[in-house]
């Protein structure tokens, strides 16, 4: 799909690494550029090829350059000169210190789509400010809509990251897309505020709209969604929705008829939500979670076992789904990954590279673009 598009991928931690995976998971040649010091995800577990900076590098090739000073900086604006896109993830500024601004790479390379990353956007009181994932979460409402106690600690993958990273990926392709129409290349500029808020447009709209805050616990109230626990420790996740034929298939395979009587209408369901999840987990409570597997499976009830990721390749459909594929690495061996969540035309095959090592295809790299400036040691 975007055979024939290089991307310049000066990412670290998520964000941008994520928005140059998807890019290359969608066939364009990626480029990561780390300075000699490499991502600092890299390192996350001692070492410089962690899991994390597995998960979000795979597909694309990496080239050493201290981008600082020149000979680096010449390097650097080389391959930027041969690219359709710069994508980085660094505080406002930066770029601009070590003369790669966003003027300056306009005058140079008109098209050129430039993708900004930042925390906060590129101006504004806090956009200077350090930005991880936890203070996306907070800052942008997103945290509040999953916090019911005051215990300290964080749950959950990062959401600010991701879907950051998710959006800058969406932006590249629509400005490719208007570039190859009008051969207009636009510069992005994407916060991680902005992208989580978008992200939690459910209870931002119902504000807007309303004037009012939800609770934290209308979403599962208005969704009729649960997550019961069942008498070995096991939990299942429910979710009734709106039509009432799934309520009653759920009381009558649980063998609560009475639940039906009871709370015939969705709206009795939704005021009695708390009351409803406690008499659920009791019933569930009852038996080990397979006995209610049984029970469900086949009832026309949206239900599904709660996996752990140690869980997911012994499930049936996850299993169908063949979503995991393994590739060797020269040196690092044996590397097992996720295969993109789409196919097209049936086929999600592309050509597979593992993540790689802090400057791996460097010289590789220097020679196809021509550059003779002396290769930086690692």
């Amino acid at each position: 799909m975007l055979d024939g598009i290089t991307v310049i991928e000066l990412g670290s931690f998520i964000t941008g690494p994520l928005a140059g995976l998807v890019l290359a998971e969608m066939g364009a040649n990626v480029i990561k550029v780390e300075r000699p010091e490499g991502d600092p995800f890299r390192q996350f577990d001692g070492g410089k090829y962690s899991p994390h900076f597995q998960a979000h590098n795979r597909n694309k090739r990496s080239a050493v350059i201290d981008y600082g000073r020149d000979p680096g900086r010449a390097a650097l604006l080389t391959l930027i000169g041969r690219a359709d896109v710069l994508l980085f993830n660094m505080r406002p500024g930066v770029m601009d210190k070590i003369g790669l601004s966003e003027q300056r790479l306009r005058a140079d390379f008109p098209r050129l789509i430039i993708c900004a990353i930042s925390g906060f956007g590129q101006t504004g009181p806090y956009s200077q400010r350090p930005a991880f994932d936890n203070v996306g979460q907070a800052l942008s409402g997103w945290m509040s809509r999953f916090k019911v106690n005051d215990d300290p600690r964080v749950l959950g993958p990062a959401v600010s990251d991701a879907a950051t990273g998710l959006y800058a990926a969406s932006a590249i392709l629509g400005a490719l897309f208007e570039r190859e129409r009008s051969g207009v290349a636009r510069s992005i500029d994407i916060s991680m505020l902005e992208s989580t808020m978008a992200f939690g447009l459910e209870p931002i709209g119902q504000f807007l709209a309303t004037g009012v805050a939800p609770a934290v616990l209308q979403r599962g109230a208005m969704s009729q969604a649960y997550s019961v626990t069942c008498a070995d420790g096991l939990r299942i996740g429910l979710h009734i929705s709106s039509p009432d034929k799934f309520w009653e298939a759920l009381c009558n395979a649980i063998g609560r008829p009475d639940f039906v009587e009871t709370y015939p209408r969705r709206v009795d369901r939704i005021r009695n939500y708390e009351f409803l999840a406690e008499s659920l987990n009791k019933v569930f409570g009852e038996h080990p979670r397979d006995h209610w597997l049984e029970r469900l499976d086949g009832s026309d009830v949206p239900f599904a076992p709660e996996h752990g990721v140690d869980e997911l390749s012994s499930d049936p459909q996850v299993a169908h789904l063949d979503p995991f594929y393994t590739i060797e690495h020269p040196e690092m061996g044996s590397i097992a990954s996720l295969h993109r969540p789409y196919r097209v035309d049936g086929s999600r095959e592309i050509d597979f590279r593992p993540p790689p090592t802090l400057g791996e295809h460097t010289r590789e790299i220097f020679a196809e673009f021509g550059i003779a400036a002396p290769l930086p040691t690692t």
